[in-house]
C-alpha cells in the first residue's frame, strides 16, 4: 500500500479509508494534501468497493490552509481552484464506487464541500458545516455553490453562504443537506456499518444508481426515462442481478460479488 504524508489510506474487507491526517492543522487543505486525496480516491475506485473520508482528530477539514504556500495577496485562486480543487472534488464526486463521508468534527469552508461530495453524509452530532468564505472576502468554492443549493434548498443556501454561520448536523440532518446524524459515541460504529452495508453490494447497481441521480439534474422527464431504461438493461446483464432475483425466490439473502 502506497504511503502518504498527509492522509492515511488503507484498504481492508473491500473498504478503502482515506483519513484526513493533519490533525495540528484541523486537518486543512494543503497542496500535498489535494494531490494524495486525488490519488488515494483513484485507488479506492480500482480496488475496493466503498470509500469512506474522514479526519484524524478533532476536525473533519478546516478547509483551505491558508499558511500553506504564498500570501494571500499573491495566490492565483483561479488557477489553484481549476487545477488543484476541481480534480480533488470531481475524484470523490465522480469515483465509481459508493463514497461515504464520515464527519466527526467541524468541517469549514472546502472541507465542507469535500465532504459534501460524497454520495453519503454521515456527522457525528457534535459536528457542524461552515461556508466560512465571505469571512475572508470570498464566495463558497469546492463546489459549495453546486451542493449547497440541490442539498438543502436555496433559501437555506444563501443564508448559509452570506451569513457563513456554522449549521449543526442535526440541522444539516434536518435540511435534508446530509444523510444523518449520528450520537457521538454510535459514530464510529454507525458508519463503519453502512460501509460494510455498501461493502457487501451489488457494485455496478450503485456505480449506475450514482449515475442516474446526478444525471437528472439536468435531463428533462422523458430524458431520465431513456437514462433509467439504459443504465438498467446494463444492470440486468450482471451476476449480481441474477444472484439477486435467485434469492428473492429463494427466500434467502443475497450474495453479491461486486466487480
Amino acid at each position: 500500500m502506497k504511503t502518504y504524508q498527509s492522509i492515511q489510506f488503507s484498504i481492508e474487507d473491500d473498504i478503502a479509508l482515506l483519513r484526513l491526517n493533519r490533525p495540528d492543522r484541523m486537518n486543512a487543505l494543503s497542496a500535498e494534501m489535494r494531490a494524495e486525496i486525488i490519488d488515494a480516491t483513484r485507488s479506492a475506485s480500482r480496488h475496493a468497493r466503498v470509500l469512506v473520508l474522514t479526519g484524524e482528530g478533532r476536525a473533519f477539514c478546516a478547509g483551505q490552509d491558508l499558511s500553506d504556500g504564498n500570501a494571500a495577496a499573491a495566490i492565483d485562486l483561479e488557477r489553484v481552484l481549476r487545477d488543484e480543487y476541481a480534480p480533488m472534488v470531481r475524484s470523490v464526486a465522480e469515483c465509481e464506487i459508493p463514497t461515504i463521508s464520515a464527519v466527526n468534527g467541524p468541517a469549514a469552508g472546502a472541507g465542507a464541500n469535500l465532504a459534501l461530495a460524497a454520495d453519503v453524509v454521515i456527522a457525528a452530532e457534535s459536528a457542524y458545516f461552515l461556508q466560512a468564505f465571505a469571512r475572508i472576502g470570498l464566495i463558497p468554492d469546492a463546489g459549495g455553490t453546486y451542493w449547497l443549493p440541490r442539498q438543502m434548498g436555496a433559501a437555506k443556501a444563501m443564508g448559509a453562504a452570506l451569513f457563513a454561520e456554522p449549521v449543526s448536523a442535526r440541522q444539516a440532518d434536518e435540511w435534508g443537506m446530509i444523510w444523518e446524524a449520528v450520537p457521538d459515541d454510535a459514530f464510529d460504529a454507525q458508519w463503519r456499518r453502512r460501509a460494510e452495508h455498501l461493502a457487501k453490494g451489488p457494485t455496478e447497481a450503485y456505480a449506475q444508481i450514482k449515475r442516474a441521480v446526478r444525471d437528472s439534474w439536468d435531463n428533462s422527464f422523458d430524458g431520465q426515462l431513456n437514462v433509467e431504461a439504459r443504465l438498467q438493461g446494463q444492470c440486468g446483464q450482471t451476476r449480481d442481478f441474477q444472484e439477486g432475483v435467485l434469492a428473492f425466490l429463494e427466500k434467502r439473502k443475497a450474495t453479491f460479488e461486486g466487480r
